[in-house]
């Protein structure tokens, strides 16, 4: 083993900690110097044979984020796989190769081609592939696959105490009605006193969608999300804001997707114009929010924040919702650019009365969004 910054592999334990991590870094997993000698020294204490020791080591010393988990299962599955069949190559003669499926199947965990070629095929999905490219570069077939991801997420906010009773085991309120019924049913004999509580109830989620030019990137892949949190649930309210406001939930309530789109498409009379944010706030406000709707709810404002009115009225419209609402999560696909900062007018005036501010630009930032709504 050498100590100027590279492994030389001389034991077992070493060549099959080099081998691994060669395999990790061809599928796109940082696999340092300190963290494989560390898996060497795991290693020489539990063993090159028992795989889920072997397993936890790995998983223990070489993955350091948690999204990095499902590709180090499927590449730890593929070696040990590899390593215990009958004549094949020396780990550190290893290749790796990558195959994406067409179509998004399970059961493609990977496979050796043949004895004779020392390569790992390490398959993937089209969805897991597609998890953290941006939307902007998506092609409509990628969008499609897209689309059947959204929508296996269970977009539901955190449940509110509503004003019906409803039984309970213990508590401050006797429920009369019921103890009477008891009692009745007991012939007269005096029974166990019955309770009620406050029942719960999903809170309201409000979507409101930027179909402005600025947005048309990414407002394809975002409605797409936004049906997914529609179609077939109760208390989830969708609009669109551009030059004008439009109520899409009814459009987008169908849980067959081509339908829900092609309706709102037809509904939505300014896909692609302007964005007066604050104006169609304005409006959302005076005939929606404030009086109703958006009290108490989940308001998530998709929109990358490009305002072509004045940033005080957006301001004031925005203090005014949020003095009703639960909370305000604003989803801005610009945000992972790096070096982002909001100067964008609009967006810098309604950041001050956001709670939850995030990135919307791909699956990966859209699976972190539904946790936010669902703790929100």
């Amino acid at each position: 083993m050498s100590g100027t910054g590279a492994l030389v592999a001389e034991s077992g334990a070493e060549r099959m900690a080099v081998a691994f991590a060669r395999v990790l870094r061809g599928v796109d997993i940082t696999a340092p110097l300190d963290s494989v000698l560390t898996f060497v020294d795991a290693l020489s204490l539990v063993g090159m044979e028992d795989r889920a020791a072997v397993y936890w080591a790995a998983r223990a010393t070489l993955v350091r984020r948690p999204e990095d988990v499902p590709t180090f299962d499927r590449a730890f599955a593929v070696f040990w796989d590899h390593r215990e069949s009958a004549g094949g190559p020396e780990p550190e003669a290893l290749r790796i190769t990558i195959a994406v499926d067409t179509e998004d199947e399970t059961g493609g965990e990977g496979s050796v081609r043949n004895d004779d070629d020392p390569t790992i095929t390490l398959r993937f999905s089209g969805v897991e592939t597609l998890r953290s490219k941006d939307f902007a570069g998506y092609t409509d077939d990628e969008m499609r696959l897209a689309q059947e991801w959204m929508e296996r997420l269970r977009v539901a906010g955190t449940p509110r105490r509503s004003l019906r009773w409803v039984p309970a085991r213990n508590g401050r309120r006797p429920d009369m009605r019921r103890t009477v019924r008891a009692s009745l049913a007991a012939q007269g004999e005096v029974a166990r006193r019955r309770w009620s509580r406050h029942g719960d109830r999903p809170r309201r989620i409000v979507f409101l969608l930027d179909i402005s030019g600025s947005m048309e990137p990414y407002a394809r892949a975002l409605v797409r999300f936004v049906h997914a949190g529609v179609a077939g649930r109760q208390r989830v309210e969708a609009f669109t804001l551009g030059t004008r406001l439009t109520r899409v939930t009814r459009e987008l309530s169908s849980r067959d997707p081509d339908r829900a789109l092609r309706d709102a498409g037809t509904r939505v009379e300014d896909w692609s114009g302007g964005t007066r944010l604050g104006e169609t706030l304005r409006r959302f406000n005076d005939e929606w929010g404030v009086r109703g709707m958006a009290r108490g709810a989940v308001v998530v404002i998709l929109s990358d924040g490009w305002d072509r009115g004045d940033p005080a009225a957006l301001a004031a419209e925005m203090e005014r919702l949020h003095r009703v609402t639960h909370s305000i999560v604003w989803v801005n696909p610009l945000k992972v650019t790096p070096g982002y900062a909001p100067l964008a007018r609009g967006m810098a005036a309604a950041l001050p009365f956001v709670d939850e501010f995030v990135e919307g630009h791909s699956l990966e930032a859209l699976e972190q969004l539904t946790k936010v709504i669902n703790r929100a």
